[in-house]
């Protein structure tokens, strides 16, 4: 009898505590999202960025431009969890498992690492993983299943058509990329298929971490090629800064492959517009968050206009001109 009125007691206690607590909870609306998020119902976004950059970073305001372009809002509709990997694909692998464990309703990779990374820790909850920054998607084995996304495949042709007017007698063109980077093999792979058919030798050396980047300027400017081209490499845009110190010294030219990097001090660049292909990349992020459509239903997109960007500085400190036919459409992104 006695442990039946306590057990009666405690319930009535219960009760009024319950009571109480639900005659002093508010009904503001941001009180309510607040619970809504906390209980889940808010779509969370899970985006895995490899690196910091400036096209990274491009490509990730982009996205949530592209999001907002979609109709949707933040913290009714989906609710963003970023992630910066560093460069470093244990922590990228780390941060995708991350995602799996608080079932995200989605996943973003920026640049492949990320997105590879992702796609493996999604596959076994089905979790639909979006890519940008992707230059080969084929070959990263990212083309099927619950993915899809935006590749931003270098202008190569564009590149070398830049060089060439910029230099009209240069012969060789130095190339540094990273050899776990299936994105870069690919890039460099097309500046040697086509490079004679503007009168070019490649000169390429493969680095297998960003401390080695540098040291393999010192090689490139040791075989005196006439410039470098820059890739979408994650290791060697890391540590351009350092790059062109060197190269400024020696009176080497160095082309970058999109915005950001003509803005750091290359002399000039065909490339894309990272922020537009952020934004290509949102829309169709909504469409699958929203189940308008799946990845399956959405083939991956590659971004095919590029523009021309310069930095006038940096030509004139390496003795270069602009052609007047060049100068009509290139756009100035120096400081």
């Amino acid at each position: 009898m006695k442990n039946l009125k306590k057990l009666l007691c405690g319930a009535l206690s219960l009760s009024m505590i319950l009571a109480l607590a639900a005659c002093g909870s508010g009904t503001t609306t941001e009180e309510s999202g607040d619970a809504q998020q906390a209980s889940g119902d808010v779509p969370v976004i899970g985006i895995c960025q490899y690196g910091q950059h400036g096209s990274l970073d491009n490509c990730r305001e982009g996205f949530l431009q592209g999001l907002e372009q979609a109709g949707l809002v933040e913290g009714t509709d989906y609710t963003i969890d970023y992630q910066n990997a560093s460069f470093d694909d244990n922590m990228a692998i780390q941060i995708a498992q991350a995602f799996s464990a608080e079932d995200a309703a989605l996943m973003v990779g920026i640049a492949t690492p990320a997105a590879t990374a992702c796609y493996a820790a999604a596959e076994d909850k089905d979790i639909p993983v979006i890519f940008t920054a992707i230059t080969d998607p084929v070959g990263a084995k990212l083309d099927s299943g619950n993915i899809t996304g935006t590749s931003d495949v270098l202008p190569v042709e564009g590149q070398l058509k830049l060089i060439r007017a910029l230099q009209p007698d240069a012969d060789t063109i130095g190339i540094i990329y990273t050899t776990s980077e299936s994105n870069s093999i690919y890039s460099v792979g097309v500046y040697e298929e086509l490079a004679a058919d503007y009168g070019f030798t490649i000169e390429a050396i493969g680095v297998t971490a960003q401390s080695e980047v540098t040291q393999a300027v010192d090689t490139l400017l040791a075989k005196n090629v006439d410039c470098l081209s820059n890739l979408t490499d994650n290791n060697v845009v890391g540590v351009l800064g350092s790059i062109l110190e060197k190269t400024n010294e020696a009176g080497i030219p160095v082309y970058g492959s999109e915005i950001e990097q003509v803005k750091l001090g290359c002399v000039a660049g065909a490339g894309l517009d990272y922020v537009q292909l952020g934004i290509q990349t949102g829309l169709m992020a909504a469409q699958v968050l929203t189940g308008e459509k799946t990845c399956q239903d959405l083939p991956y997109e590659i971004i095919e206009n590029y523009a021309l960007y310069v930095n006038s500085a940096a030509l004139a400190e390496m003795g270069l001109t602009l052609p007047d036919d060049l100068a009509e459409t290139a756009e100035e992104v120096g400081a």
